[in-house]
């Protein structure tokens, strides 16, 4: 049970997150047909532009290029040094110019991917794979651990270290607030800096104030790749300005080729890079997509004011008072609608704390605050809104929430100093706000008003990013590792995700044939194994398609049927509070097992990897002699 002004004030916060989710205001998703025309391959000219900025004297250069940056590069050398002494060991017979490239992807799940990809990345460390993998790329919960593992500059050889973080003491609310109530303040605030501090800090178990860009990058570990993707062009943008990369060197749009130096990304103007807290809230913010907000509702909702599961006062009875509008929201009427259902449960809500606290200064502020949203919030929305215009419900909507707002701040400076009254005046003034909008991922845009035709309006007319989980998009970090950039043989991809079986790889195919890169042959009689998949499908690479080596995480090795396998990923849902040891050792096992049974089919891949670089790099060599043999003839 929570106690005291930090417990009611910590459930109030969750609960206005929460419920006011899907009322947010959507971006500008008007269409737009414009297409891009970049230089194909490896051979594109690199080149370095300055974009507009606010301060002229700090202006961001811009490096355009589908090749690697020269920091990634003298990394990947250096890793690749790791790697062949490792594949070495294991038998794969390799040399530096024939290694073969290996990516493990971790997929999004929440804490069930974050708790996945640890188990996943240790037994691999265990069996001796660990070191043969170049890139590790992350989105949501994998791009958590993965935040975790890099604040130690040795952490593939230290995992047992960094599981046990997991389960070790938590950060306190007071230090949680104080990190919220100092993020609060810069210019980029949104409400992916909430997301970030409840995922770290609840989950993770972790306040991490580095920055990537600090990240040690000698070739020990392999090398991380973030992910993201650019709200603004995400419903009817084009492909190429959604995926968003982040790497210690570099971040940028993977399929523009346009990226900026990760130091300077957040607050170009100001120097500030984003600390690993923010990081997390923008690449896990699931619920930043509108529709992903009206699909997902936690359970722990009912657990953090410590009240019991009754008829009488069960959170989620409440909540789901306003879960039944629709899939869509499609009118300013049905907004206002989602925000009194809202409002109307939070009344409820601030009742059950009441039954959890003794304080009576708390019980005097829940008893004034609850008279407030009666006067203020108790509205009609359909008599108000039943026959008027758009432009009109617009406006009554504007004025329903100055409404709304003014007697809650008024009501805040009544409150005596103390953190009842910081907590209460941070929710009012900063994060109501940011509701209303639905702000997430708020990051400078280095390509506002870049000056080339070539990159989407949704790009470049927007001041701002909004960069959210790319797990909306494709749940499996794929787009950075296809095509010739960083030229990976083998793609080892975890799926700890909630969706079905194989959704990931459809998703990934098709945006691989929008954009004509290279992406295996996928049988669709596999496909009819969704629902009670195998722990390993194998998808072989051709010419320059990498071979893809897929591993959901419930499967027949582990499941009877696809009951269990149904009911596994319901009891391991995204949203719920942070796993108990028990839970968290069940899913850790499981992944291990997975890994440890199919070691040598691993193994296998690898090797037939490295046959595949070597078949290519005399194929190369065969067409550059015989070119020098042509040219050398003539006259």
């Amino acid at each position: 049970m929570l106690c005291g002004a930090a417990g009611w004030t910590l459930v109030l916060f969750w609960t206005c997150f929460e419920m006011l989710g899907t009322s947010g205001q959507p971006v500008d998703n008007r269409e737009d047909n414009s297409t891009i025309s970049l230089e194909s391959g490896g051979s594109v000219k690199e080149e370095r532009k300055e974009t507009s900025a606010k301060n002229n004297s700090m202006k961001p250069l811009v490096r355009r290029s589908q090749s690697l940056s020269a920091a990634e590069k003298e990394f990947t050398l250096n890793r690749k040094k790791v790697s062949l002494k490792s594949l070495n060991n294991l038998g794969v017979k390799c040399s530096l110019n024939t290694l073969p490239h290996i990516a493990v992807l971790g997929s999004g799940g929440g804490q069930r991917a974050a708790v996945g990809l640890l188990g996943s990345l240790h037994q691999m460390e265990k069996d001796g794979l660990l070191d043969s993998v170049l890139y590790l790329g992350g989105v949501s919960g994998s791009a958590w651990s993965m935040s975790l593992l890099y604040s130690d500059p040795e952490w593939s050889k230290n995992l047992d270290r960094a599981v046990s973080k997991l389960s070790g003491p938590g950060i306190s609310p007071e230090k949680a607030l104080s990190w919220l109530d100092g993020v609060a303040k810069d210019e980029h605030f949104s409400l992916s800096d909430i997301w970030g501090l409840m995922t770290s800090a609840g989950i993770m178990n972790q306040l991490d104030l580095r920055r990537l860009s600090e990240d040690s990058m000698s070739g020990f570990n392999p090398y991380p790749v973030y992910n993201a993707v650019n709200k603004n062009c995400l419903k009817q943008g084009p492909e190429k300005g959604k995926w968003f990369e982040m790497t210690p060197h570099e971040s940028g749009f993977t399929d523009l080729g346009l990226f900026v130096n990760t130091s300077h990304l957040s607050s170009i103007h100001h120097g500030s890079e984003m600390d690993m807290v923010r990081l997390q809230g923008i690449v896990g913010s699931n619920v930043a997509d509108e529709q992903k907000m009206v699909d997902y509702l936690p359970d722990w909702l009912k657990d953090v004011s410590g009240a019991a599961a009754t008829d009488e006062n069960n959170l989620l009875d409440v909540v789901f008072l306003w879960t039944e509008a629709p899939q869509q929201v499609k009118s300013s009427w049905q907004v206002l609608d989602h925000y009194m259902r809202g409002y109307h449960s939070l009344l409820k809500i601030t009742e059950l704390i009441r039954k959890n606290t003794d304080d009576p200064a708390v019980k005097s502020d829940l008893d004034e605050l609850q008279k407030i949203m009666r006067e203020n919030m108790n509205l009609n929305p359909t008599a108000w809104f039943g026959k008027k215009s758009p432009e009109q419900r617009k406006l009554i909507l504007e004025q329903w929430g100055q409404k709304m707002l003014e007697p809650l701040k008024n009501w805040t400076q009544s409150l005596k100093e103390g953190p009842v009254k910081d907590t209460v005046s941070l929710l009012v003034n900063k994060i109501f706000p940011l509701i209303g909008k639905w702000e997430w991922g708020t990051t400078e845009n280095f390509l506002h008003k870049y000056p080339d035709a070539a990159v989407p309006p949704c790009v470049r007319q927007k001041e701002h990013l909004q960069l959210i989980d790319a797990g909306v998009m494709i749940n499996v970090p794929f787009p950075p590792f296809l095509g010739e950039k960083r030229d990976v043989d083998l793609l080892i991809a975890l799926d700890y995700g909630a969706d079905k079986t194989f959704t990931t790889l459809t998703q990934a195919r098709d945006y691989a044939a929008e954009l004509k890169k290279p992406f295996p042959e996928i049988d669709e009689e596999v496909l009819e194994e969704r629902d009670w998949p195998k722990d390993l499908y194998v998808f072989e690479g051709t010419e320059k398609a990498p071979t893809i080596v897929y591993m959901p995480l419930f499967n027949r090795n582990n499941c009877r049927d696809a009951e269990e396998v149904e009911a596994k990923m319901e009891e391991f849902a995204t949203f719920q509070l942070p796993f108990g040891g028990k839970k968290m050792q069940f899913l850790l096992e499981t992944v291990k097992e997975n890994m440890r049974k199919n070691r040598e089919v691993l193994l296998r891949e690898i090797n037939k990897a490295a046959e595949r670089k070597r078949e290519r790099r005399r194929s190369s060599n065969v067409k550059t002699l015989n070119f020098k043999q042509f040219t050398s003839r003539r006259p």
